[in-house]
């Protein structure tokens, strides 16, 4: 969006959630960390290794563990979305592991293993430390290596440039591989919404097998994931990947009717344009219990 936001939004994207708060690190993160959003993301990647990227690394045995090796990933480390699911929770490891915090010397061994989710969140955590508002989103990118699918589910931040009256968004996670554009201004042309996604593909436009989730499955039911997710992202809930509206999960969804179907067409039409609707897209969060309320792991709610 470009040109005059809202106030009502630009505060909205300056408070923290659940997982973007950063407790006790936010004095912390405002005063030590640079200011310019490019410098920062790379301080974030320096500090993290990708799941999928732990095969290039040697793995170091307790021998070598026990006598300090700085460069091999120890050999009982896995990855760690699962436990580490809030800002909070990530910045209390990376400085239990190295006290120094945010240091791009860190040593392999003492790296997290994370991937665009948590990466994304710790992004919008620190510039919101810092008073810039921001915000992760969910969709699915087309740039992405190691895929045969043109386009993969992906998340995202964005910040609100005050300067350009625009929000830029920002790919920290996949920086590392993306050769053909600024990882910190991504074009929107190489990044689908899963706004986009799901409207598009409900109309005819694009085939929904197109849309990629990281295990290789492909179709309409993924799509609506993503939608879910981006939709609590925009509220400032980035839940985690197991967890789903009822009516999204692979036991459900392939039974909605067309009218359940058409209620979910008219959230993503909302989500197209976030921000012009957010007043909209707000009552929806506080009203709607089948696109808020969620099912997966260790929610037995009813």
């Amino acid at each position: 969006m470009h040109g005059h936001l809202n106030d009502r939004v630009l505060s909205h994207y300056l408070e923290f959630g659940l997982f973007t708060y950063p407790a006790l690190y936010r004095e912390n993160l405002a005063g030590t960390l640079p200011d310019n959003v490019r410098q920062i993301g790379q301080l974030v990647k320096a500090q993290i290794i990708h799941q999928v990227s732990l095969k290039n690394y040697e793995v170091a045995s307790t021998e070598e563990l026990e006598q300090g090796t700085t460069t091999k990933i120890p050999w009982f480390r896995q990855p760690e979305d699962a436990n580490l699911t809030t800002a909070a929770a990530m910045l209390a490891e990376l400085y239990r592991r190295d006290e120094r915090g945010f240091v791009r010397d860190r040593a392999v061994k003492d790296k997290l293993i994370l991937t665009c989710r948590p990466v994304s969140i710790l992004m919008a955590s620190i510039l919101k430390s810092k008073g810039i508002p921001a915000r992760v989103r969910s969709g699915f990118a087309s740039y992405l290596p190691g895929y045969k699918a043109a386009r993969v589910d992906h998340w995202i931040s964005q910040y609100w440039d005050r300067q350009q009256k625009r929000w830029i968004s920002v790919d920290v996670d996949g920086s590392e591989v993306i050769e053909t554009f600024d990882p910190y201004d991504v074009p929107s042309n190489v990044f689908d919404f899963s706004a986009d996604a799901w409207i598009d593909s409900r109309h005819g436009r694009v085939d929904p097998k197109e849309f990629w989730n990281a295990k290789g499955e492909a179709g309409l039911i993924f799509i609506a994931w993503e939608l879910f997710y981006d939709f609590h992202c925009l509220m400032n809930s980035e839940i985690i990947y197991p967890h789903h509206p009822e009516m999204s999960l692979p036991e459900v969804f392939p039974n909605l009717t067309e009218d359940e179907l058409t209620q979910i067409d008219e959230l993503a039409k909302l989500m197209l344009k976030p921000d012009d609707n957010f007043e909209k897209l707000e009552r929806i969060w506080q009203s709607s219990i089948r696109f808020r309320r969620l099912k997966g792991t260790l929610l037995y709610n009813s």
